[in-house]
């Protein structure tokens, strides 16, 4: 057990912690120092352009989707708005211009967020799967507390993060193997995936990661925000505990180079192998095309996506890449 205190979390030993940090079963740590700046030095990223207008208008949503319905639209990056049994979930939300500790530097976003923050509908539920600066923005999880009070809920030690910030807000943290249950029959359960966490150098992976299936009498969606493949073991968990989803949201970028993002961002191919691992019917692709987060180039992810679903001869309109402002109303199945 190390001896550094966890500023975050305080809890019994498990098996994906040791006391003060946790890991990835039978997983793969992140590299450290030497490794980033043998990257940062290669010279192999590309270069993507300052501002890219979205091919899709900002969308205005409705104010529910009731029903058999189930939309989701693209804000940017992980932040999708999933309306589904008259309720507004936000994934990850980010509408800050960069996602870094300073609005000064750091990966800026070159799209527009797909939706004007001020034509949200209702927003019921917030989830945010993990503290890395691209999935927890405290300058957005406070406006979002200020006009809409969401119910927000997250993986271990991250509600310390935020109630630093938000001391009032209505925060669930969760575990894997946890459920929260809301009305209507909809549920949200807490599930693995392979990632890792940190908000500076000194509090590596002393919050937790995670992936979420939100249940509903509409079908059931898998969301995860970031993930190594991991040989595919969380998603044959996830397929062996709550069987058919109708959807499942999967990172489809920031991927290269593979010798340092393999353990902790899936790429194309393996995203479209762990939809079919997972047996969703449907997916919808993020993580891609709003910041530069790595080496590869801004529309690669979608070409890689588009080759990926001829491989194995899979229909192009069962994994959609979504674009800023992009619309899904996902077939019934």
């Amino acid at each position: 057990m190390s001896e550094t205190r966890n500023p975050y979390y305080t809890g019994p030993i498990s098996d994906h912690f040791d006391g003060t940090v946790f890991f990835n079963p039978e997983g793969e740590a992140p590299l450290g120092f030497r490794e980033l700046m043998r990257w940062q030095f290669s010279g192999g990223r590309a270069r993507w352009p300052k501002t890219v207008p979205s091919p899709f208008p900002q969308a205005l949503p409705d104010d529910h989707v009731d029903g058999d319905g189930l939309r989701v639209t693209m804000v940017g990056h992980a932040t999708l708005l999933i309306q589904v049994a008259g309720l507004n979930i936000l994934t990850d939300p980010v509408w800050s211009p960069r996602t870094s500790p300073f609005s000064f530097a750091g990966p800026k976003r070159v799209v527009a967020p797909g939706i004007a923050f001020h034509d949200l509908p209702p927003i019921d539920i917030v989830l945010v799967t993990h503290n890395h600066y691209d999935h927890l923005d405290l300058a957005t999880l406070k406006r979002l507390h200020e006009e809409h009070g969401p119910h927000i809920i997250t993986p271990l030690g991250n509600d310390t993060i935020i109630h630093r910030v938000l001391p009032d807000a209505k925060i669930s943290d969760m575990d894997w193997g946890e459920q929260v249950s809301f009305w209507d029959g909809v549920t949200i359960d807490c599930e693995p995936c392979h990632h890792w966490s940190a908000r500076s150098a000194r509090d590596r992976r002393m919050a937790l990661w995670a992936a979420f299936v939100i249940s509903t009498p509409a079908g059931k969606i898998y969301h995860i925000g970031d993930t190594g493949f991991h040989d595919g073991i969380n998603y044959k968990a996830a397929a062996e505990k709550h069987g058919t989803f109708r959807l499942a949201n999967l990172p489809i970028g920031a991927y290269e180079p593979r010798w340092f993002m393999k353990a902790q961002h899936q790429n194309p191919q393996e995203a479209v192998e762990g939809m079919r691992l997972c047996n969703a019917c449907y997916a919808a692709g993020h993580h891609f095309g709003t910041v530069q987060l790595t080496d590869e180039g801004m529309e690669e992810p979608v070409r890689a996506l588009e080759v990926a679903l001829k491989d194995v001869r899979m229909a192009p309109e069962r994994f959609r890449a979504l674009r800023a402002g992009e619309v899904f109303d996902v077939p019934i199945v």
